[in-house]
């Protein structure tokens, strides 16, 4: 871990802020859903900052799965916000799988393709988002 480039080391910061950042708002939702119901858009336009992180890593010269979960983010952001702050479709309770699927599938992807190359940086990070990504699944599904 200590031989990190520039831009393993900017992949790993943004990496563990994302993860932050959704604990944060699953920890908030749990407590105050109106509060999110209100600005939970505003977690959406971190995929501003993911995209221009993606941007510099690819430019970095890194293999694809190092870059490609910002775009995958963006994806996700757009699609989330069309549907939960566009339309205002309350597609989670009932379940409307025709969204329901896709929006969980960016989810995934952008959390995967955060936590996977962690791995080929550093095991204990690895491990360490492992974690983090087990409390963020927990708050998830607590806050619903």
């Amino acid at each position: 871990m200590q031989n990190l480039d520039k831009f393993d080391t900017l992949f790993v910061i943004w990496a563990f802020v994302f993860q932050i950042c959704l604990i944060v708002l699953f920890a908030i939702r749990r407590s105050n859903l109106d509060l999110i119901l209100q600005y939970g858009w505003v977690f959406y336009l971190l995929s501003i900052p993911a995209v221009i992180v993606s941007i510099l890593i690819l430019r970095g010269g890194k293999e694809w799965s190092f870059w490609f979960g910002g775009f995958i983010f963006l994806v996700w952001a757009v699609f989330g916000l069309i549907i939960e702050y566009g339309f205002r479709i309350q597609w989670r309770n009932p379940i409307v799988w025709p969204i329901f699927i896709p929006y969980v599938a960016l989810y995934l992807g952008t959390i995967m393709f955060y936590w996977f190359p962690l791995g080929v940086i550093s095991r204990p990070l690895w491990y360490i988002y492992a974690v983090l990504f087990g409390v963020s699944t927990y708050l998830n599904i607590s806050s619903h």
